[in-house]
């Protein structure tokens, strides 16, 4: 897993959203991971196929609400904020 600069580990953050949402879809080369960044907190924004969205939201969004709680708890482990946005 490497980021546009071929830059493997980058950030550990990206790579855990990455790792599970690949683990998660049908089609692991349609997600894509962007990371940007609003009032000095850290945003990664998810994409996938559309056929593979209910798979990432899951059951009543329990899915889309542990992969914020992985985000979370492993940017605080790294000392950083982060969020993620799940887009279609």
């Amino acid at each position: 897993m490497a980021d546009e600069s071929g830059n493997a580990k980058a950030n550990p953050v990206r790579a855990v959203v990455e790792v599970v949402a690949r683990a998660l879809v049908d089609k692991p080369d349609s997600v894509e991971v962007r990371e940007s960044s609003r009032r000095g907190m850290m945003v990664l924004e998810l994409k996938t196929a559309p056929s593979d969205m209910g798979k990432i939201i899951g059951r009543q969004g329990r899915t889309a609400a542990a992969l914020r709680t992985l985000v979370s708890v492993t940017a605080e482990k790294h000392g950083v904020r982060a969020q993620l946005d799940i887009r279609d």
